[in-house]
């Protein structure tokens, strides 16, 4: 084979090559650019819980301080009461009058202070009781009390696009709603900056 021969071959072949491939070109330009429906968007939210302190003032009731035992009077029978007054009675009465009538006066302002002592010292005593029921009295105070409560609300989280091309139905995570109602694609998929606005 001369080589003549050899190279309108390979130059035919060359050419053929090239012609197929302006071909496959033009068949491209063509068809255009191709495009997938966007068939849905759905705005996704996540719930955010933020924790809070609240404070408020409570009345409550504060336990009487301890009193000593209040069991009953010591002296029941006011003896001592009874004594001192018979005492200071009878002395005073020994003052009054001479004789037989000093005498009966000693007695009598023993026996008028015995009932004299004993008459104080019962409300002595009866004041005594009174201040300690008044001190065993529940009291109230004013205090603050706190507590933590958890607010919860729902923040965006970006939406769900639901799209088709052709036969097949694909979704995708954006951080932002495409516009309009389809997408061109680029080896396959969406170009979603490239989202093409609904007409009409």
């Amino acid at each position: 084979m001369s080589k003549s021969i050899m190279v309108g071959t390979t130059l035919a072949v060359l050419g053929l090559g090239g012609l197929a491939f302006g071909a496959w070109q033009v068949q491209q330009q063509e068809r255009g650019p191709e495009y997938a429906e966007i068939v849905g968007v759905e705005a996704l939210s996540r719930s955010v819980e933020t924790p809070r302190e609240v404070c408020e003032e409570v009345v409550v009731q504060v336990a009487p301080q301890a009193a000593p035992s209040q069991g009953g009077s010591r002296d029941p029978h006011r003896v001592v009461g009874t004594a001192a007054g018979a005492i200071v009675g009878g002395l005073l009465g020994n003052q009054v009058g001479g004789g037989s009538g000093k005498k009966l006066a000693t007695v009598a302002g023993a026996v008028g202070g015995g009932l004299a002592g004993r008459e104080v010292q019962e409300r002595v005593e009866a004041r005594q009781h009174a201040q300690a029921a008044q001190s065993q009295a529940p009291q109230t105070t004013t205090r603050q009390e706190c507590h933590t409560v958890v607010e919860t609300h729902q923040e965006p989280d970006g939406y769900e696009v639901t799209w088709r091309y052709g036969e097949v139905m694909q979704t995708s995570r954006l951080d932002r709603a495409p516009q309009g109602d389809r997408v061109p694609l680029e080896e396959g998929q969406p170009n979603w900056e490239a989202a093409i606005p609904a007409e009409g």
